[in-house]
């Protein structure tokens, strides 16, 4: 019952503005200026949904678009779907294996600097399954990899005071404040897919925070999400919700356009998380400014990535 009461106060607060109805007031048709010409993107989970929507929009723009996916079928059909004056370039990496994202990120380095990296890989597991690395699926795909593919990137010197990072958060943040514990259960029977999720989706903020932290030659940061949007991950996660709220639901363009519109205008970094180009407040509820904050999440996830 409580979870109920909980799930309903959520969505009677966010229906609005998260749905189709919150893009066409606060973008509509406003058109998006960008030349990404010259630019070298690197996109995670680009082969399907919100990824693909951003890999293929920064592509006809003029990037050349590092695509980053397991499939290699489905990266086929992305660079067959590009059009424009840029181009995809597969890269094919299983995003959840730390000791793979590491491989794929010394091939990126070795050619150059990265304009622009967007964190978009995203999974909700409501079944608890560890990798042959011994971590639990959900938060290895969410966020240790985001952490180990950024450090893997620094290292290798392909991130520099120009590069705009991009995290794709979600919604769901807002219902949580960041407890360390609840970012991986240990087993089965602790594990709830939906609380991990926007656990995972939580820490993304925090760990945006840190990196804006590491000083002026540092990259650039932000986090966004991208309102409710009728992706393959909708479609299987949570289909409930979609069933409720198919006819308002965004499309993949609708909700890769801030991350595009980031990219291109680069705006003053600060506290805060991106929705149709505007900045919004990280906390909607007082208790979710309780949680742990980058400093503790950056030490847990050194502790998680020397294990």
């Amino acid at each position: 019952m409580k979870n109920a009461i909980g799930a309903a106060i959520f969505y009677a607060r966010f229906a609005r503005p998260f749905s189709r109805l919150g893009f066409q007031r606060r973008v509509g048709a406003a058109p998006l200026d960008a030349d990404f010409r010259g630019q070298r993107w690197v996109v995670t989970g680009a082969t399907g949904g919100i990824g693909k929507a951003i890999a293929l929009g920064a592509a006809a723009r003029g990037a050349t678009v590092l695509a980053l996916a397991r499939d290699g079928g489905k990266l086929a059909d992305l660079v067959m779907a590009s059009t424009g004056a840029g181009r995809i370039v597969p890269v094919a990496v299983d995003l959840s294996l730390m000791q793979d994202i590491r491989r794929a990120a010394a091939e990126i380095a070795r050619d150059g600097a990265v304009d622009v990296l967007v964190h978009n890989v995203g999974v909700m597991c409501h079944e608890f399954a560890r990798t042959v690395e011994g971590v639990e699926r959900g938060v290895a795909t969410n966020l240790l990899g985001h952490w180990e593919l950024d450090g893997a990137l620094r290292r290798g010197g392909a991130l520099t005071s120009r590069t705009a990072i991009i995290s794709m958060s979600s919604g769901g943040m807002y219902g949580a404040a960041l407890e360390l514990q609840a970012l991986e259960a240990k087993d089965a029977a602790t594990h709830n897919g939906f609380v991990a999720y926007a656990q995972h989706k939580r820490a993304q903020v925090e760990l945006t925070r840190y990196w804006n932290s590491l000083g002026p030659n540092a990259p650039r940061a932000w986090v966004m999400h991208p309102g409710w949007v009728d992706t393959d991950g909708v479609r299987t996660a949570l289909p409930g919700f979609r069933k409720l709220f198919r006819r308002v639901l965004r499309s993949a363009g609708e909700g890769a356009d801030t991350a595009l519109w980031l990219a291109a205008t680069r705006p003053p970094v600060g506290e805060g998380i991106w929705l149709d180009r505007h900045r919004d407040d990280e906390h909607a509820f007082g208790f979710t400014r309780k949680g742990a904050g980058p400093t503790a999440l950056v030490e847990w996830l050194a502790t998680r990535h020397s294990r």
